[in-house]
């Protein structure tokens, strides 16, 4: 079989899977973004169709992207914190071994990063402590006071222990929800991975991918396609 074909043919699996996990269903027309006009299929019942033939391109050209990250062990920062986007993203996230939020995002987290490691430094060295024993020192109340603040630190920030710079790129779900950390991430130069709806502005997003990012099958279709990426690209360095 030509390799022409062989590529149809994964093609053709990639849209079926997005169709089965209902990545074609956008917002209501009166919702799109001029930019996406083109990747639009049809409207059906007022409510766009994506073209996944076009969006399995798009979804190509980000894996592409995430392969060569991967074969650089390069950093990158999954961010997703709408309801349907936040365990999907902790797991892709953790399955890789890197930072994630999942919470709200932090202003600041990449326009001002060295404030934002002096928080996470802070907590690793409260985690380290409570694990060695270190608190001991302190009174009770200080104890008390100290848990209070670090169970806010926890919940912002645990899932950015371990980072010590800035991340080579952002793997974002819903870049509209996310607008203040593709914001934050364009004017460093960092580049942008996203899944968007019909809603989006696409214009500032370095590998868009245009598809249902409201949906939990969707949502984990696609995460788990640019999770494999950069596996695939971790796999073809060559080990010592």
């Amino acid at each position: 079989m030509q390799k022409t074909d062989i590529k149809k043919i994964d093609t053709e699996n990639i849209i079926e899977k997005m169709f089965k996990a209902g990545a074609h269903y956008g917002y209501s027309k009166t919702r799109r973004h001029p930019s996406l006009a083109k990747y639009i299929y049809a409207t059906k019942n007022k409510s766009d169709v994506i073209d996944l033939e076009k969006t399995s391109a798009m979804l190509e050209n980000a894996s592409e992207f995430l392969r060569k990250l991967g074969a650089e062990g390069k950093i990158v920062l999954f961010v997703g914190t709408k309801p349907e986007a936040k365990e999907i993203t902790k797991n892709a996230a953790e399955s890789l071994n890197m930072p994630y939020v999942t919470e709200r995002w932090i202003g600041g987290t990449l326009s001002n990063f060295v404030e934002i490691k002096k928080r996470i430094t802070e907590l690793e060295n409260y985690q380290r402590d409570s694990r060695e024993g270190g608190l001991d020192k302190y009174t009770k109340k200080e104890r008390v006071v100290m848990a209070k603040k670090m169970e806010k630190l926890a919940r912002y920030y645990t899932g950015l222990l371990g980072l010590k710079k800035a991340p080579d790129a952002l793997l974002v779900i819903d870049a509209k929800a996310e607008h203040i950390a593709a914001t934050e991430a364009k004017k460093r130069g960092v580049p942008i991975v996203a899944l968007v709806n019909s809603d989006s502005n696409i214009k500032g997003v370095d590998y868009p991918i245009l598809g249902n990012d409201g949906s939990v099958p969707s949502v984990k279709f696609f995460t788990e396609h640019l999770v494999d990426a950069y596996k695939s690209g971790q796999n073809s360095v060559p080990q010592n």
